[in-house]
């Protein structure tokens, strides 16, 4: 039976298990006609904003990850009063973070683990995940992510209307190239120790078109053409525990994108080495962007900030075996009553600036 097979290939696999494949679990969790417009017009609305033709303020702010569908579709219904609130002056969109990059290791989201307990069962956490955004997406509240895993698109990316390459994936030609093909607006963050010519090259890269192998909605391995994607933008998340939100900062990453041919689209992310990973500083972050977007900086497209029901965030697994409702178990988060007040008072701003 071919046992000289054995001494050389899978020694460090334990075991494959079949996988449900895309199509299947899109029909158990379908797509709606109004949910399918709602998506589409939010993509629209998105683009429209990194190209200054839209001149409202992006907001893509939510938890850090999402380990539980009660606590995200509580946040989310919050979040969706609120944006209904503001919408004449900011266009939010909720952060649905599945999938969580390990410096090393750790819990890798919801998606790999959805009951926070070691069994990985990614088919139960694919089907959560695509629920959470269908329920979302009822609601016409916008959802974005991350998207980390090359095959985990094919699953939800349909429901997503906007979406980013990480910190630790933005040099990744995988990723460079999955994002050649997304449908909706992607951003591009600078690497973990701040630099902005590897996600600026990133950016490059994925407006050009691509060749690779990836899977299609049967689970079937095939080669992906992909036409490039011009819908793009820079996050801006600080690098070697330094922010990289202030003036100089802004004009030097808009100088690098115009050198490369590229419109200078900015969102800053409040949170990471930006607020230090201190979360009560993402107000400030976000004070004094908004006042350089006010001042006449119109690169600024928009924020990140990540925000949960309540603030902070909780060793994991804890201690004592029982997780706190509405704390974040990934990067401390603000509290939904701080996040409801800056953006009221955003804005405020924002408004009075538009009538000057």
């Amino acid at each position: 039976m071919e046992s000289f097979r054995t001494r050389v290939e899978n020694i460090n696999i334990s075991f494959f298990k079949p996988l449900v494949s895309p199509r299947e679990i899109k029909q158990l969790f379908p797509l709606t006609e109004k949910i399918s417009e709602h998506i589409e017009n939010s993509r629209r609305i998105v683009r429209g904003i990194l190209e200054g033709v839209d001149p409202r303020f992006l907001v893509i702010v939510g938890p850090c990850s999402i380990h539980s569908k009660e606590i995200a579709l509580e946040y989310a219904t919050r979040l969706n009063n609120l944006r209904v609130r503001l919408q004449d002056v900011m266009f939010i969109v909720m952060r649905t973070y599945f999938e969580k990059p390990r410096t090393t290791l750790g819990w890798k989201g919801l998606i790999y683990d959805p009951d926070l307990d070691n069994t990985h069962d990614l088919e139960k956490g694919l089907k959560l995940a695509r629920e959470i955004l269908l329920k979302i997406g009822e609601m016409s509240l916008p959802a974005g992510t991350e998207l980390l895993d090359p095959i985990v698109p094919q699953y939800i990316a349909d429901l997503v209307c906007w979406a980013s390459i990480g910190a630790r994936t933005t040099e990744s030609q995988t990723h460079r190239e999955m994002a050649s093909g997304f449908s909706m607006p992607i951003g591009f963050k600078n690497t973990t120790d701040g630099n902005l010519q590897i996600a600026i090259d990133a950016m490059v890269s994925a407006r050009g078109a691509h060749h690779f192998i990836g899977v299609d909605e049967d689970g079937k391995t095939c080669v992906v053409a992909t036409k490039g994607n011009s819908a793009s933008h820079l996050i801006l998340r600080g690098g070697k525990g330094r922010p990289n939100y202030d003036p100089v900062s802004i004009i030097e990453a808009t100088e690098k994108m115009e050198k490369a041919g590229l419109p200078p689209r900015i969102v800053v992310d409040c949170s990471h080495a930006n607020c230090g990973k201190r979360h009560h500083l993402q107000a400030h972050v976000l004070r004094d962007v908004v006042q350089q977007r006010i001042e006449g900086n119109k690169y600024i497209r928009g924020v990140m900030i990540e925000s949960n029901l309540k603030p902070g965030n909780q060793p994991f697994p804890p201690p004592n075996g029982v997780l706190e409702y509405g704390v974040s178990i990934t990067d401390p988060c603000l509290g939904w009553e701080e996040t409801e007040s800056i953006l009221l008072e955003t804005a405020d701003k924002l408004r009075k600036d538009k009538n000057n």
